[in-house]
């Protein structure tokens, strides 16, 4: 089965939103569409981020990974955080996440990025699989803060 890599503009926030809902559902978060519409067309028009898409020959689509711009100041580069990656249960084993991470190296190399960072859940077993068997090697020098800036 033929699959290609697409890189997501604007017409296709549809096609997008219900995979990033999955997504966001794989992580806990409740179903909503309409915020993950909203989200992901809002980095599409503001240029925030950049989205690859995988579909089969029928137009199926079958994951996607998301890429936020930042830089390293003490390498003084450009980096890419690769924010987002899923594929649909139906698409797994398939190879759809090894095609849409190197499209993801790709692009970045092609922008002239150093590199390219990555967060994943500590039980994320299968995605840690994929990241260390595509060269990505767990940094055991840094850790990683978070400050949650909601009101209650």
């Amino acid at each position: 089965m033929a699959i290609l890599a697409l890189r997501a503009d604007a017409s296709h926030i549809d096609t997008i939103a219900p995979l990033f809902d999955a997504y966001r559902g794989f992580y806990g978060q409740p179903s909503n569409l309409p915020q993950s519409r909203h989200f992901i067309a809002e980095r599409i028009a503001r240029d925030e981020s950049v989205i690859f898409f995988a579909e089969d020959a029928n137009g199926q689509a079958l994951g996607f990974v998301q890429m936020f711009p930042t830089f390293s100041s003490i390498d003084a580069h450009r980096t890419w955080l690769l924010g987002d990656l899923f594929t649909t249960p139906a698409a797994r084993g398939q190879g759809v996440g090894t095609l849409l991470m190197n499209t993801a190296r790709d692009f970045a190399r092609l922008m002239g990025a150093k590199g390219m960072t990555l967060e994943t859940a500590t039980d994320n077993f299968s995605a840690q699989h994929l990241y260390e068997s595509l060269g990505y090697v767990r940094d055991p020098g840094y850790y990683t803060y978070c400050l949650d800036l909601r009101q209650d």
